[in-house]
């Protein structure tokens, strides 16, 4: 433990990043409350350099007990299949207490992480291919909070993304919005973050222009890229990591809104769906949102709105501003109507197309300032360019304060 807290405390008064090769037993027994001090040693320097120099951890074997808090409180955590192993108690203590049965592999491994905890951020299928994704990602942060990632040199989106083609004109249609971003960004080139975990919301790092951003998006093809208690999670953590570490943070909103449900709401999603609000509005870096299709409720305000201070906020001429969708909407304000009417169902086919000509669309938005130019698809990257460019001084000072109290 001491020869570990050395090489950090040297890390962060270098301000250079640190990375752990984790495979651990946990705490020494016969070592008794002095193993478990040196333990405490290491969580407590995770904490300080925290949001100063980016911390990763690579965990290339078992790791178990108190071995697996100082990787989660890290940024990035790199699993390797059926290499990594992570858990709080192994399968025997649990044989032992609750008479349950589970393998090393089922109860913590690597696709157990990657896909269903969230503890993983990037997973990978050698060590090899482990390593290559660490160097990728040195390659788009910032060595610590007092600079900005290096800039590269500036390279065209590739002609096979075409912007104009990839949203289908039907709103209820699904697309991968992992497109739409590669044909805005260098070389299209997305490296993504959790993959594997929350689909129906992106994130990622990747360039425009040549400087590194962070990108946050929904995902139609997953859920129709409603916000949940996952979700929420994965983006909000995001964020702060962008926003700590000097990234502009660029968001692609196409959302009919938080997800419903008795699990939801069991499960706290309107805790976790504040963390989304929480951090986009403490955020102080660049904040650009384009909203491709669908932004209701909700769901609008929590994805990087104007009125959670986004520096820019453009719509594509698809983009549908509402409170709700033009179904449920006319449902409820038309109600009285349609069932007064002869044929209820050709009334509410007309209110609903009522609604969606005045409510639905992106101009009522850009004519309250709320969306500042609705623009088309082919104009997304050069526009981006533009924000990125113009903000690049951008001050925005919050309260002074210790530190604020996110919903955690």
């Amino acid at each position: 433990a001491r020869k570990i807290t050395k090489i950090m405390d040297h890390a962060l008064k270098l301000r250079i990043p640190l990375i752990g090769i984790n495979d651990s037993g946990g705490a020494r027994i016969q070592e008794g409350v002095n193993s478990l001090a040196g333990y405490g040693e290491i969580f407590f320097r995770n904490t300080l350099a925290s949001g100063v120099i980016p911390q990763i951890s690579v965990i290339l074997g078992p790791c178990a007990g108190g071995a697996v808090y100082s990787p989660a409180l890290t940024d990035f955590v790199f699993v390797v299949d059926n290499i990594s192993k992570l858990f709080i108690t192994g399968p025997e203590v649990i044989k032992t207490v609750l008479g349950e049965e589970i393998s090393m592999e089922d109860l913590g491994g690597a696709r157990v992480h990657a896909e269903l905890t969230g503890n993983a951020h990037f997973f990978a299928s050698s060590e090899h291919e482990c390593f290559e994704q660490i160097k990728k990602l040195i390659t788009f942060i910032p060595w610590n909070n007092s600079r900005r990632a290096l800039p590269f040199k500036p390279k065209e989106p590739h002609k096979e993304f075409d912007v104009e083609k990839i949203v289908p004109g039907d709103p209820k249609l699904p697309y991968d919005v992992r497109d739409v971003i590669r044909a805005v960004v260098d070389d299209s080139d997305f490296f993504e973050v959790q993959e594997f975990w929350a689909q129906n919301i992106v994130i990622g790092f990747a360039r425009i222009n040549g400087e590194t951003v962070g990108l946050v998006a929904n995902q139609p093809l997953f859920l129709a890229g409603v916000l949940d208690v996952d979700s929420s999670d994965k983006a909000a953590r995001f964020i702060r990591f962008c926003d700590a570490f000097n990234i502009p943070i660029i968001t692609f909103v196409d959302l009919p809104g938080y997800l419903p449900g008795v699990d939801q709401e069991h499960a706290g999603v309107i805790r976790h769906g504040a963390k989304l609000l929480y951090a986009y509005s403490e955020a102080t870096v660049p904040k650009i949102t384009v909203i491709l299709r669908k932004a209701y409720g909700g769901g609008y305000i929590a994805m990087g709105s104007r009125h959670l201070r986004a520096d820019f906020v453009f719509a594509w001429p698809s983009a549908e501003i509402a409170v709700m969708g033009p179904e449920g909407a006319a449902n409820i304000i038309f109600r009285k109507e349609i069932m007064e009417a002869p044929d209820p169902e050709a009334m509410r086919k007309q209110k609903v197309k009522e609604y969606k000509e005045k409510f639905a669309n992106p101009y009522v938005a850009a004519a309250k300032g709320y969306v500042d130019a609705v623009i088309e698809p082919k104009e997304t990257r050069k526009l981006l360019v533009h924000a990125i460019e113009v903000s690049r001084e951008k001050v925005n000072t919050n309260p002074s304060k210790k530190h604020g109290i996110p919903p955690f």
